[in-house]
Formats: C-alpha cells, sequence, structure tokens
C-alpha cells in the first residue's frame, strides 16, 4: 500500500503505469480499495494525463477507474467524451 501512496505522490507517468496495472481480472476487491486510494493522490501534470490516456485506452477496469478519478475532480468533459465514445456506461461515467 506505501509503495502505491508514495508513486501516487509523486505522479509521474511511470508511477501511474505502476498503480494501474494492479488492475486486471485477478485483482482482489482490498487491491481495488488501494488503488482508488492512490489514484486519488495523483495530483501532477504527467500524471493526470496519463490517467487520461488510460480512460481512452486502458482495459475496461481502468476505464472505470480512471472515470472516477476524473468524476471526482470535476472533470466531467473528459468523462461525457469517455462516454460518447462508447468507453465506459453510463452507470460508471456518472459514479463518484
Amino acid at each position: 500500500m506505501q509503495e502505491l501512496i508514495d508513486r501516487a505522490e509523486s505522479g509521474n507517468t511511470e508511477d501511474v503505469d505502476y498503480i494501474l496495472n494492479h488492475l486486471n481480472d485477478s485483482s482482489t476487491f482490498a487491491m481495488t480499495r488501494y488503488v482508488d486510494y492512490a489514484l486519488s493522490l495523483v495530483e501532477n501534470l504527467n500524471g493526470i494525463e496519463r490517467l487520461e490516456y488510460y480512460l481512452f485506452n486502458g482495459s475496461l477496469i481502468q476505464r472505470n477507474y480512471c472515470s472516477l478519478y476524473f468524476n471526482r475532480r470535476g472533470d466531467w468533459t473528459i468523462v461525457k467524451k469517455a462516454l460518447n465514445q462508447g468507453l465506459i456506461d453510463k452507470t460508471q461515467a456518472y459514479a463518484r
């Protein structure tokens, strides 16, 4: 958990890659909570841009957590764009 937090606080491209690589088909519920918390700490512009990349190019679970990230920041425009492209569903688009 601490490594996820440290990487999130650094928030560089490779740090976001590291964090999001923990989201896959075999992720435990606990790991998804850790990743969700870590993502909330990303403030570095490079990390935010990487999260946007994953919102449009990641796996379904990665897109969903990126959608949550942007929703919580109030970045509705980017979430709406992903919704309109069919990358996330309406439930995810409105989740917080």
